[in-house]
């Protein structure tokens, strides 16, 4: 039996599943195929695939499998060094979008030059590689094995690969599509007033065209989220909308009563503080509920 993990990344990892499948019409792959998809949606005839097990049926399955194929997760290759499984790792790589950088790569080759693994590096080349897992005989998992993992984990850690600028790019995109959702929202806003339209005719005209635009600014660049169906984008749409009502209804016009109408403060500036308010509303409620992140 060939277990296949991809791991429990917020990405998918189609490409691995398409070369076991394409192997497996082939007739290259002969044995049962399992996988463990996580996020990855893929359907196959030839495969029998879990988004995500339970760890002891895993644990079990690990034990049972005669061959690993996994992603170029850490825990998911030391998972199948400690059981003395053969292991075919391949890296999500950032340009087909399933990681946010290559480190996966890396931590592959660092594997593979110990004697651990093969790696597939080239997915038509999965044939040859299979070919070449009968007669490979992995290193054994010792325990001084783990100054070597500690080793790359420190290699891992200190690389630019999880750099100040790729552990914190999500925020660091939130908030510039932030700002130019604010900037949106008080230029309409601006120009709707200076034409004469009522002030909170005029709140409601600019948070139409700024959600808009924080929609797919969101869901596209900041958190990086694929609908599968038009059931699930029918879900997020309803579900991003909603909590942008309610941070508009709470806090932008809120804030906007009790600045404006209330205290008498400058409109521009109550707008400029309400929608500093809304973004981190918005943030929390994008990454936790709408696209679960």
């Amino acid at each position: 039996m060939i277990l296949v993990i991809l791991g429990t990344q917020d990405k998918e990892f189609p490409r691995l599943l398409k070369a076991v499948d394409k192997a497996i019409d082939k007739g290259i792959i002969k044995d049962k195929v399992v996988v463990q998809a996580g996020q990855t949606k893929y359907e196959s005839k030839n495969m029998e695939i879990f988004d995500l097990l339970p760890a002891p049926e895993f644990d079990k399955l690990m034990d049972q499998a005669d061959l690993i194929i996994t992603h170029g997760g850490a825990g998911s290759i030391l998972a199948a060094i400690k059981k003395h499984k053969k292991i075919i790792a391949a890296a999500r790589l950032e340009k087909y979008k399933e990681h946010h950088n290559d480190h996966q790569k890396q931590i592959i080759g660092e594997f593979a030059k110990q004697g651990y693994l093969l790696e597939l590096d080239n997915f038509d080349d999965l044939g040859k590689i299979i070919k070449k897992i009968d007669k490979f005989k992995p290193k054994r998992f010792v325990s001084n094995t783990q100054n070597m993992i500690k080793l790359i984990e420190n290699y891992i850690e200190n690389t630019n690969n999880t750099s100040w600028y790729n552990r914190y790019k999500e925020v660091i995109l939130y908030l510039f599509f932030g700002a130019c959702t604010t900037f949106i929202n008080i230029i309409t806003f601006y120009l709707l007033r200076v034409i004469g339209i009522e002030l909170y005719i005029s709140n409601t005209i600019a948070w139409l065209v700024a959600v808009l635009f924080a929609f797919v600014t969101n869901k596209h660049y900041v958190f990086e989220k694929k609908s599968n169906n038009r059931k699930e984008l029918l879900k997020e749409c309803l579900n991003f909308y909603w909590y942008r009502l309610l941070s508009f209804i709470l806090l932008d016009m809120g804030t906007m009563f009790v600045m404006v109408s209330l205290l008498h403060a400058n409109e521009t500036l109550s707008k400029v503080v309400a929608n500093i308010l809304v973004i981190i509303f918005n943030y929390l409620a994008s990454k936790l509920i709408i696209f679960k992140k």
